[in-house]
């Protein structure tokens, strides 16, 4: 079978290796689609600082169970499933206590560990999560940034008649403002500075779609949700200009989260946040929950996965997704590879 490998930042070469067999707490997976998200784009330009050369890449993925191994349980031949790409020790504290996400340990497939960018992949069963029959499966590859919206989302709790603020509406900004709307939230706004950015969160469904750069954060979170503003700032976009903005537009006492992973150390007015006893969350990555929670709000139309979808390369054009990537930053949202085209 071809397996992808990225020699170095910016090379990527294609080898013949054998089909892998799998354990009998394992299964085959036939790999379809794989997303390509920023921390592989920071991977490809070797400014991802937990990844080594080489590499094969591959987290955001979708495929078909072909064989299932003898304890593997719940599973089936022919089953449409995704993978969590997560590897954890079990044993850490964070595991211990179900936070598996924030293991001391924590390898991502694709980073610190072998990726899916193959024409097949064994994986333990426990890191399979099957997709509806009707989920295409470049919808299906998805899941994985999606469930990174979900458990953002989380991070504030039950947002059911919330006043929601999402700041940068790129894959993830878009996917955390419909995640929340779709989780019960009263009414959602999502600022950016890219027009046609604010146009996919308009066709997702988004309430409010603002650009910065033409009406201040403040002003518009009054415009939207009146003198009271947001109940909770979702920074998706992660700088100090976003963050900035949220601490001193927040109301005092509410939430703000950092979805986003800031490039450097940051600069921003703590003082502020003190003051007005501003509660700043983070997020990181997702659990299996995030995952059934993500796949239900897509089958169920409160998520619409298929706009953010730019466009759609063959496996051995990786690196031509990547070049493409490049050429086209401020109008591109998610590119798939479709690992079966070749």
């Amino acid at each position: 079978m071809l397996q992808q490998v990225m020699t170095n930042p910016g090379e990527i070469i294609f080898r013949e290796v054998p089909v892998p067999e799998i354990k009998d707490d394992q299964v085959l997976v036939k790999i379809m689609n794989i997303g390509i998200c920023g921390s592989d784009i920071h991977v490809y330009h070797g400014k991802h600082p937990f990844t080594k050369y080489p590499v094969t890449q591959g987290h955001e993925v979708s495929g078909e169970i072909v064989k299932v191994g003898k304890d593997a349980s719940g599973l089936r031949e022919g089953q449409k499933v995704t993978i969590e790409p997560q590897v954890y020790c079990g044993h850490c504290y964070p595991c211990r206590h179900g936070k598996y996400n924030l293991c001391e340990e924590l390898k991502v497939m694709g980073f610190q560990t072998t990726g899916t960018a193959s024409e097949y992949f064994a994986v333990d069963a426990s890191k399979v999560t099957p997709i509806p029959e009707e989920m295409s499966y470049e919808e299906g590859a998805m899941i994985e940034p999606l469930a990174v919206a979900v458990h953002a989302v989380k991070q504030m709790g039950d947002v059911k008649g919330m006043n929601i603020a999402v700041l940068g509406a790129g894959p993830i900004g878009n996917l955390v403002a419909q995640a929340a709307k779709g989780m019960g939230a009263a009414k959602v706004m999502i600022t950016d500075v890219s027009d046609l950015r604010l146009d996919k969160a308009k066709e997702c469904g988004i309430d409010v779609c603002v650009n910065t750069k033409e009406k201040d954060f403040g002003e518009a979170m009054v415009e939207a949700f009146g003198p009271d503003k947001a109940d909770v700032i979702y920074d998706c976009a992660g700088n100090n200009i976003t963050m900035g903005q949220a601490i001193k537009y927040a109301r005092k006492g509410s939430v703000i989260v950092l979805v986003a992973v800031f490039a450097g150390m940051a600069s921003i007015d703590l003082a502020v946040a003190n003051d007005h006893e501003l509660d700043i969350k983070s997020t990181m990555m997702y659990r299996h929950d995030d995952y059934i929670d993500g796949i239900t709000l897509a089958n169920d139309g409160k998520v619409h996965l298929r706009p953010l979808i730019s466009k759609t390369f063959a496996f051995k054009d990786y690196l031509k997704a990547y070049q493409y990537i490049d050429d086209n930053r401020e109008t591109t949202m998610k590119v798939i590879i479709n690992v079966q085209e070749k």
